[in-house]
């Protein structure tokens, strides 16, 4: 019921624009054949290797993971810089682009490496499915590319390495076989422990794939409880490397994992509280240690820690290279098919964590995020966006009360709290307010990616939303002059309706810091709604083979409302990663 909601929301913002699409007739969808479970593949990040991309070598990466979506496959990705080379392994739904390409021939379950040109330059890349850890062992095409003239004397050649060949895929594939039954008899032995678990107090069935990631050793590395990389004896393996952001609570750093066994190491980022700030830590820790919470949009969570000699609290991530939204929109002006990623993608990551269920259908609790803010998002290496910092976050469980809920206090970053939240009349007994104070600022963020696309027109330096009416760091009162009493929202330039869909995004802004909070759209439909104008656009591109003629047809001027205060946009701000949150409370 609500997808049919969110699609007549749709067709409703379309017709208001003036957009008349045919009807297409749809071509038979190809189901995906394989991947009836979650694929097992081998899950490691960008790392050194001394694979030369010649014959048949090994990942030799040492952990494991069931890919988080059933459509997902298992790819390997292999350079060559001027250092030496690197291999990258993880999942990745076909249907989506990876690096500017999409993969094909992932019905195999080989992994034989093509050469593909990718947005970061030309690589070998492999997809694989039905067979698990299949892209741990790497095939690279070793037929010479400009052969001589000598067709015999070539041709003896090749008879006589034969033998040796096949020697030596028939010991490869021996190898490989045994490694896989080798991570299935673990895995085994980890599901029989797991049976043998007490239940959680929230009834989590940690063997259910459907919520869980498992390393090599097959143990949860989600959960703090199921620490499989030190199993909470010992500390990690870590050395800090770089200072990457500092706020109110925590510092963030970039650190390598060193290998115990060799001089290898994975990158992550690593969260450092302070000792006052155990509650911070605590409540963060929490949240992520659900692993209900894992999912593609969600920063990916590896263990937490408490480091009694350093007398510091560390919590443990998958480290993003691209850094945060604010601070990539800071350096980078985007496409319009980034920003259809970006803004996709930011919408499923919150209505992930709003559902009540699962993809796979099981109940889930729903978290609000409560401080959604650019700084808070970061930008993954595929230009998706990914929710991270959860200190502030809330889940919404059945059993909590009015008086608990009224405890939590007014919390957030002044800039992009929701006009209840300022005014402090959030309507505690109704769960769903506390979400339609993450859509406020979700619409927020979609207005700060829309302002850096190219598809507006003259695109000026970035701002935050209501960058040129406020200071840097707006307190409360502030921000109540502007959203209460002058009823201002971000501005919304004519020159960005000329295209079709920046208007639909520019509309569905609109509803969603809608100043009455039930007026807001839910999650689920911001990206039901993003998905399906894709869809459209795509059916309108379609319609002609001209390129001039699809130009012209995405820039008819279109009338929107735009709100009658409007904010100018007049200096740039230097960005730094600094945690603004206030804690003001009720």
């Amino acid at each position: 019921m609500q997808g049919q909601r969110c699609s007549s929301s749709l067709r409703r913002t379309l017709l208001s624009i003036g957009l008349l699409l045919a009807q297409l007739e749809l071509g038979t969808a190809g189901a995906m054949p394989f991947n009836i479970g979650h694929q097992l593949c081998m899950f490691c990040d960008l790392r050194p290797s001394l694979c030369n991309g010649t014959g048949t070598c090994f990942t030799k990466c040492t952990i494991s993971s069931t890919c988080a979506d059933a459509n997902e496959i298992c790819v390997t990705i292999w350079r060559k810089n001027e250092t030496g080379f690197s291999l990258e392994t993880l999942c990745h739904d076909p249907v989506l682009p990876l690096y500017g390409i999409l993969l094909d021939d992932y019905n195999s379950t080989t992994c034989v490496m093509k050469e593909r040109n990718l947005t970061s330059g030309m690589a070998y890349v492999c997809s694989c499915s039905n067979e698990d850890e299949c892209n741990d062992n790497l095939l690279f095409n070793t037929t010479t590319v400009n052969p001589t003239p000598e067709v015999p004397l070539m041709s003896t050649i090749l008879v006589s390495l034969l033998p040796l060949l096949v020697t030596g895929i028939v010991v490869a594939g021996m190898f490989h076989w045994y490694l896989v039954n080798r991570r299935r008899q673990l895995s085994q032995e980890w599901e029989n422990k797991l049976k043998l678990r007490k239940p959680k107090a929230s009834g989590l069935d940690c063997s259910d794939p459907c919520a869980i990631m498992v390393d090599d050793d097959g143990s949860d590395s989600s959960s703090t409880h199921a620490n499989s990389l030190n199993h909470n004896t010992e500390p990690l393996p870590i050395e800090l490397d770089l200072l990457v952001g500092k706020g109110r609570f925590a510092q963030v750093y970039k650190a390598k994992l060193k290998h115990t066994t060799s001089n290898q190491f994975e990158t992550v980022a690593v969260k450092i509280f302070p000792y006052e700030e155990y509650a911070s830590w605590k409540n963060e820790k929490d949240i992520f240690s659900n692993t209900d919470l894992r999912h593609e949009n969600v920063l990916h969570f590896l263990t937490a820690e408490e480091r009694k000699v350093e007398k510091q609290y560390w919590l443990i991530t998958a480290f993003q290279p691209r850094g945060n939204l604010q601070e990539y929109l800071t350096h980078h002006v985007i496409s319009w098919e980034e920003l259809q990623v970006l803004s996709s993608s930011l919408a499923q990551g919150v209505a992930h964590l709003h559902s009540d269920r699962l993809p796979c259908g099981r109940p889930k609790v729903p978290i609000v995020h409560r401080d959604l803010k650019s700084s808070n998002i970061l930008v993954k290496n595929n230009l998706t966006c990914c929710l991270c910092d959860f200190g502030l976050a809330l889940c919404l469980d059945s059993n909590l009360t009015v008086d608990d809920l009224a405890n939590s206090g007014q919390v957030g970053t002044a800039r992009y709290m929701a006009p209840e939240v300022l005014e402090a009349r959030l309507n505690l007994e109704n769960i769903e307010s506390f979400k339609q104070t993450d859509i406020y600022s979700m619409a927020l963020v979609l207005w700060e990616i829309t302002s850096r696309c190219k598809a507006i027109g003259e695109v000026k330096a970035y701002e935050p939303a209501f960058g040129s009416k406020v200071r840097e760091h707006p307190c409360v009162e502030s921000m109540k002059d502007n959203v209460l009493r002058d009823r201002g929202r971000p501005e919304i330039p004519d020159s960005w309706l000329r295209h079709q869909g920046v208007a639909v995004i520019c509309a569905t802004m609109k509803e969603c810091w809608d100043h009455d909070p039930e007026a807001r759209l839910t999650a689920h439909c911001v990206a039901e709604r993003l998905s399906e104008m894709e869809d459209e656009l795509d059916k309108l591109s379609s319609r002609s083979s001209s390129a001039e003629k699809i130009l012209e047809e995405l820039k008819i001027p279109i009338a929107v409302d735009i709100p009658a205060k409007e904010v100018k946009i007049s200096e740039i701000q230097n960005i730094i990663a600094v945690d603004s949150s206030v804690s003001d409370k009720k």
